[in-house]
């Protein structure tokens, strides 16, 4: 055989072999491709290239809190914007989302979307959507509120004045040194994901805007008053108890715990910033003069203010943000005279129950928010006048024979009902008023003018201790009747909120002056040998004392409506 012949032999013998390998090769590119086929059928991957490409990603993010208000992780969960349904993606599990270790380290990442971690994520679906356990979030229950802004805040700037017209249920007395059961109990907070800014709001407050603030109890807080009678210099001397002599100081370190949140101490700082360039005023009797001076002495501690006052209204300016802190005396609120009127001479005091104080008036459309404070001088010496006629009168009544139509209580709600019916149809008033509720007074065994007596109380009264004074109770009635009366006939922009108090202080018999209402060293303390008290202030409170606590919910009111408007426009 020659050497072509040769060649031609071998190319015959190794073509068999070539059409082996062509015909495997394609097996295994048919398989190939139908393996391909099946992974992009159930695993598609547009999606994920869409995103790289045009950068189309939604992300929820939920803020969470913790009990104390700081901020937490946030838990983020990222749906595709095509490619996997949003409902299935929606039932991820969320327990991997807020594992504590994920939290620590994964804060506000965005989940990767590579193949890999969507094998993870579809080997996590549940077969129903999973719950937000509890322990997720410490010990605090979470709720998504997902309704339109409007409506989140028509409920937030109402909160006060509707849950102050509830029946409240009773404080409980904690024991000194032991914080308050509610602190450690699970907390039910409202978090709303239907605008970034009121998810921001939510982040930076301790408080609930939703809370009941009146419904709580009080506990003992070794850290103290915020100030104290000798770091304040303008604290009226019958208030001064410290400076007085008294001999026990717990009654400074009471605070009021609402139930359902966190009631935070006075920030000062905070407060100025909220007033920036406005105005409060605390319009009424001595009691409001009580509360205005905590605010002052409150503020006192970051700023020293200048004193522009006048014998017609004190005036107090804090250079820093422009606030002034007035106090303007009205003790009934309502139109008095002390001229002849019908058969009630000269020199008797005679109120025009339907009829607003025209000097307070004239004052009010420089007022950006105003406190109100009154009742207690009804059970002071007055004629009622109503319609232009004489109706009634208290320690007054010369005609026997002649039935009083209006009583003093039924005279306080009837001047509340004016005083606020003038306020929220004012033209040129648009301010914010918060009518704080009846003050209670603690006399026992008689009343401030027939030897009642507070002496000798040193810590709040526990839930059985309370009696419920009936007088207080019936003005408290009244009070709120005049302002839900006054409430239907707003007209202007103005806004009315009830700081419900009544209930709250009832358990603070302790907080009064009492018989240290003097730094006469001589003066009497003690019941005398033949049993009767010394004289005594049971009505007027305490500096530093439970009063600072109206001042840290007028912060808190104030927050709510300042800070609910600035994040729903």
């Amino acid at each position: 055989m020659t050497l072509a012949s040769s060649k031609t032999s071998l190319k015959m013998a190794a073509f068999p072999r070539g059409v082996s390998f062509i015909a495997a090769s394609m097996a295994l590119l048919a398989m190939f491709l139908i393996f391909a086929s099946w992974l992009l059928v159930s695993y598609p991957i547009t999606s994920t290239v869409s995103e790289y490409i045009s950068g189309v990603n939604r992300k929820i993010v939920l803020p969470v809190k913790d009990v104390s208000g700081s901020s937490l992780e946030q838990l983020t969960m990222t749906s595709n914007s095509s490619g996997v349904d949003n409902s299935e993606d929606a039932q991820v599990s969320i327990r991997s989302s807020v594992d504590k270790d994920s939290l620590r380290s994964e804060s506000n990442k965005q989940l990767p979307t590579t193949k890999d971690s969507v094998d993870l994520r579809r080997n996590e679906i549940p077969e129903e959507p999973v719950k937000l356990p509890e322990s997720s979030f410490g010990a605090t229950e979470k709720k998504v509120d997902t309704s339109s802004s409007a409506s989140s805040n028509a409920s937030e700037s109402n909160s006060v004045e509707s849950g102050s017209l509830d029946s409240r249920k009773n404080g409980v007395l904690e024991k000194p040194g032991q914080l308050s059961e509610s602190l450690s109990r699970p907390t039910e907070k409202k978090v709303d994901t239907s605008s970034s800014a009121s998810s921001n709001a939510s982040e930076n407050n301790s408080v609930d805007s939703g809370c009941d603030l009146y419904d709580g109890k009080w506990f003992y807080d070794p850290q103290g008053p915020s100030y104290t009678n000798s770091s304040c210099p303008i604290i009226t001397q019958m208030q001064n108890c410290q400076g007085n002599g008294r001999p026990d100081k717990d009654y400074e370190n009471w605070r009021w715990k609402p139930s359902q949140c966190d009631l935070p101490r006075f920030d000062a700082k905070k407060f100025l910033e909220l007033m920036r360039g406005k105005t409060l005023a605390f319009i009424g009797d001595s009691v409001a003069r009580n509360q205005m001076e905590s605010m002052l002495c409150l503020l006192w501690q970051v700023e020293v203010p200048k004193n522009r006052g006048n014998r017609r209204m004190h005036r107090w300016y804090f250079k820093s943000t422009s606030v002034m802190i007035v106090r303007v005396w009205s003790s009934w609120l309502v139109r008095q005279t002390n001229e002849k009127f019908d058969f009630a001479p000269k020199g008797v005091t005679k109120l025009h129950l339907d009829a607003p104080d025209d000097n307070l008036m004239e004052l009010i459309p420089k007022f950006d928010v105003i406190v109100l404070s009154s009742g207690h001088w009804f059970a002071k010496q007055s004629v009622y006048v109503l319609s232009n006629e004489i109706v009634g009168g208290q320690l007054w009544w010369p005609d026997r024979s002649r039935p009083m139509k209006v009583n003093n209580v039924d005279a306080f709600g009837i001047s509340v009902e004016t005083i606020l019916s003038a306020l929220v149809t004012h033209p040129n008033y648009t301010g914010l008023t918060i009518v704080r509720s009846f003050s209670p007074d603690h006399y026992e065994g008689g009343a401030w003018n027939t030897g009642g007596s507070c002496t000798g109380k040193v810590k709040p009264l526990a839930t059985d201790e309370l009696v419920e004074n009936g007088f207080t109770s019936i003005m408290h009635k009244k009070q709120v009747m005049g302002f839900e009366l006054a409430f239907k006939k707003g007209t202007n922009k103005s806004k009315l909120r009830m700081m419900d108090i009544t209930k709250v202080f009832g358990y603070r018999h302790d907080g009064h002056p009492g018989p240290f209402r003097s730094p006469d060293p001589n003066k009497i303390t003690k019941v005398g040998p033949d049993g009767k008290p010394p004289p005594q202030d049971c009505l007027h409170w305490c500096m530093p004392g439970p009063v600072d606590t109206w001042n840290e919910l007028v912060l808190e009111i104030i927050r709510r409506d300042f800070e609910g408007h600035q994040n729903f426009p």
